[in-house]
């Protein structure tokens, strides 16, 4: 399969993409972020743009491939809700918008643990609306993945403060149903996106992530 994944700059989006350049069945991989991300692979391509919210419709180079694993986004720490709401909504959607022919990706929104149209956190209502906007599309299937805590790929150079607290709570976080590998999550992402049959949730969980990893 072939897969673009945004946000490489950043733990989750690196994450992701080292996972996939490892995995056997991703033949190749269109990283889209705002800057170069400094590796280089054989099955990997890179697409710079400044302004997410200029890429035209029907942009070239987006088209033809079988998944979007869209992991771009910013933490709501501290976070101006108007610009959150821009790259959180605005801008997942408008890419979605852009990919094609939809009828035969698969679209996978990173929203996270706590994503809820009923949490009392404005954050998680603009990512609940995210995820049912990209569901309405007619993408061959899509899904709002909220993973929780990830262990990082063991080379991963984003987020560095992130990974050092994130490999010390793993093991607690693990033994509460709270955590998985980015290895998990990627893998679960490609299993979903190459399954022939439906999934019964549009919503994927921590739990979900590792019964599909191990698929």
């Amino acid at each position: 399969m072939k897969a673009i994944i945004t946000g490489t700059t950043g733990y989750v989006g690196e994450g992701i993409l080292r996972c996939c350049l490892e995995d056997s069945e991703v033949e190749q991989v269109l990283s889209v972020s705002r800057r170069p991300i400094g590796i280089t692979h054989p099955k990997l391509d890179e697409y710079i743009v400044s302004d997410f919210m200029q890429i035209p419709e029907g942009d070239e180079k987006l088209q033809g491939y079988d998944a979007v694993f869209f992991c771009a986004g910013i933490s709501s720490v501290g976070a101006d809700m108007d610009y959150y709401k821009v790259v959180c909504h605005d801008i997942p959607l408008h890419f979605a918008g852009v990919v094609g022919p939809k009828e035969k990706m698969t679209f996978i929104y990173v929203s996270g643990a706590g994503t809820s149209d009923k949490a009392p956190m404005k954050w998680a209502k603009i990512k609940s609306s995210t995820e049912k906007e990209l569901l309405s599309m007619p993408f061959r299937r899509a899904f709002g993945y909220r993973p929780a805590l990830m262990k990082p790929h063991p080379e991963q150079v984003a987020g560095e403060k992130m990974q050092k607290a994130t490999i010390s709570m793993y093991p607690l976080a693990k033994f509460f149903n709270y955590a998985n590998t980015i290895a998990e999550v990627e893998r679960s992402m490609v299993v979903l996106s190459r399954a022939e049959d439906a999934f019964p949730k549009n919503y994927i969980g921590v739990k979900d992530i590792a019964a599909l990893s191990k698929l």
